[in-house]
């Protein structure tokens, strides 16, 4: 193995922080759940995974938004699923989610606050969004 000079040492230093900020639940108010049960990560769902943490760190939201990970969400017929958690806004379930679908989901649920159709598979009643 390689001696690592001590720059090198602060570079992975800081790189292993960044990480775990990632995983620190603490003051982070929105959420990200991409199911990962054995039919999800069959449908794809690790790189669902992948794109939504890319995307955030593109975006500048590691330090607002949680990514994590739960087992089957029952929907095995919409797999990749993700459910979104935001404030002020209603948790909604989308369906078949890769990784182009989760970039606009960062894009217009996280950052526009608004809902895409398109992929919803479970959101309340009509009249709690208004």
């Amino acid at each position: 193995m390689a001696k690592m000079s001590l720059d090198d040492l602060r570079k992975l230093r800081d790189t292993k922080k960044t990480d775990l900020r990632k995983r620190d639940a603490d003051g982070k108010e929105i959420q990200v759940i991409v199911g990962m049960g054995t039919c999800g990560i069959a449908a794809g769902a690790k790189a669902t995974l992948d794109a939504f943490i890319t995307g955030l760190d593109e975006h500048k939201l590691v330090d607002s938004c949680l990514v994590r990970q739960t087992g089957c969400m029952g929907l095995c017929h919409s797999e990749p699923t993700v459910e979104v958690i935001v404030p002020d806004m209603p948790a909604v379930i989308y369906g078949k989610v890769d990784a182009d679908t989760a970039k606009e989901i960062i894009q217009k649920h996280l950052i526009g606050r608004e809902l895409l159709n398109g992929h919803i598979l479970d959101r309340p009643a009509i009249d709690i969004l208004k």
